[in-house]
């Protein structure tokens, strides 16, 4: 409807107008979900808008990580990807933060942005000395359709220099947890034979994304029957 001229105000009005008391929303545009929730008498829940944030994605990673190691608090979580243009990435960095974890983010200079240090995240373009470091390697796709121009020269040289692969994990002397929000760019940020290892949680990740967005619209839906 938007793309037909009608506004998203319109948009939502329209649905609301069928009783709906929770609108979940994913949108290209940045600040979309913020700026509907100050138009609309619902409560909203951010799918994604843009390269901005996913919390909900956010929450399962941390539920994950707290599932599998036992807490979040004094973790090492290394994000390696398009951090540029990754919602995720963003959720992550705020929601491990507040809990006491540290992080850094890996990848090429070009997909790393300039404010990124002033959150308190550390960068490392070293994806060895990174995963040496790290308890946790949260993969991020390169977010290609999100991109007008070239950030480095070849995908086959992205996965060279910055892919995870069992030879390169076999090389760390620890046994690391492996992430990722999918989808999943086999044989780019990461092979096979790591995806589907023991150590990968991404499946878990999956699962637990059912039961925490569960609980995100049950906490709301209590908050309506209090109104």
């Amino acid at each position: 409807s938007v793309k037909k001229g009608e506004t998203l105000i319109d948009t939502a009005n329209n649905i609301l107008s069928m009783k709906v008391d929770l609108i979940v929303m994913r949108h290209p545009n940045v600040g979309a979900c913020d700026f509907l929730s100050k138009h609309v008498n619902a409560r909203i829940v951010n799918a994604g808008d843009g390269t901005h944030e996913h919390p909900t994605q956010a929450l399962l990673d941390s539920y994950s990580i707290r599932e599998k190691l036992g807490e979040v608090t004094g973790k090492k979580i290394v994000i390696v990807g398009d951090i540029l243009h990754s919602r995720v990435a963003l959720s992550n960095i705020y929601a491990l933060k507040l809990q006491g974890a540290e992080v850094k983010v890996c990848g090429p200079k070009t997909l790393i942005p300039k404010y990124i240090e002033s959150l308190g995240v550390q960068v490392e373009y070293n994806i060895k000395k990174a995963l040496e470091w790290c308890d946790v390697a949260n993969v991020l796709r390169v977010q290609n359709e999100r991109m007008a121009i070239n950030y480095f020269p070849s995908t086959r040289e992205y996965s060279q220099l910055f892919g995870i692969n069992k030879k390169l994990l076999d090389s760390i002397d620890k046994n690391i947890v492996i992430m990722h929000p999918g989808p999943i760019n086999r044989g780019v940020e990461i092979t096979s034979d790591v995806a589907d290892a023991e150590q990968s949680i991404i499946l878990n990740q999956v699962e637990n994304g059912v039961a925490i967005r569960m609980a995100v619209i049950y906490l709301l839906a209590q908050q309506i029957q209090h109104k």
